[in-house]
């Protein structure tokens, strides 16, 4: 991941992205795990293929190398999945171009390998690259609300209000990620507007209450 990474889901448009000029500032791929697990998932749950359980088993593996690795610094959670995930992430693979040529090209496990197959470089990705993730999963539960809501912004009446809906959630998204109430700190806001803020007098006792909840007392 050169400059940047895109943690893809397979979505084909996100090929676009990815130059082989090396442009684009240099944009790299990285596959989503949970969204190939999920494909075997459902037939382990079903209890239709031997194949797929033995997956999901191999694949949790990955997931519990990732709770060691969490927090570390990139080098060190390249050296950990290397250790173990690395053969993990081999074995899959040698299983499942194993599989294919002898099941039917049309059965739903079929499918799910060949997703699989198809996408192995961007699988593959963070096993060298300690930034990357083994999965999208904390993006899609961060912007899981505002997904829930997509359909409503369609009435948002211009380009305009368009921008200031997209201002609105990303402020109200980043009070979640901070622990912050949004009810409470967008009913602040208003008030504070509806009262003149920002005013100088205004600023100061902001600044200094918010010495005093950090426990600070040094002059402003």
């Amino acid at each position: 991941m050169p400059s940047g990474g895109v943690h893809s889901i397979g979505y084909a448009a996100y090929n676009e992205l990815v130059r082989s000029d090396g442009g684009n500032n240099g944009v790299t791929l990285a596959g989503c795990w949970s969204h190939s697990r999920r494909k075997f998932y459902e037939l382990h749950v079903a209890e239709s293929s031997k194949v797929a359980t033995e997956t999901v088993e191999r694949m949790a593996k990955l997931w519990q190398v990732e709770e060691t690795v969490r927090g570390q610094s990139p080098d060190a959670r390249v050296a950990g999945r290397q250790q173990t995930s690395a053969a993990i992430v081999t074995e899959l693979f040698a299983l499942w171009q194993k599989t294919l040529p002898r099941i039917s090209g049309k059965s739903k496990l079929a499918e799910a390998i060949r997703y699989a197959i198809s996408c192995r470089a961007v699988f593959e990705r963070f096993l060298a690259d300690g930034r990357i993730e083994l999965d999208s999963n904390i993006v899609e539960r961060a912007i899981g609300p505002q997904d829930i809501t997509r359909k409503n912004s369609l009435f948002a009446g211009s380009d305009d209000g368009g921008r200031s809906w997209a201002t609105i959630a990303t402020l109200l998204q980043t009070a979640k990620m901070n622990n912050v109430d949004p009810l409470a700190w967008l009913t602040q806001t208003l008030e504070r507007i509806a009262s003149g803020w920002p005013s100088s007098r205004n600023r100061r006792a902001h600044a200094v209450e918010l010495r005093r909840l950090n426990g600070l007392s040094f002059p402003l």
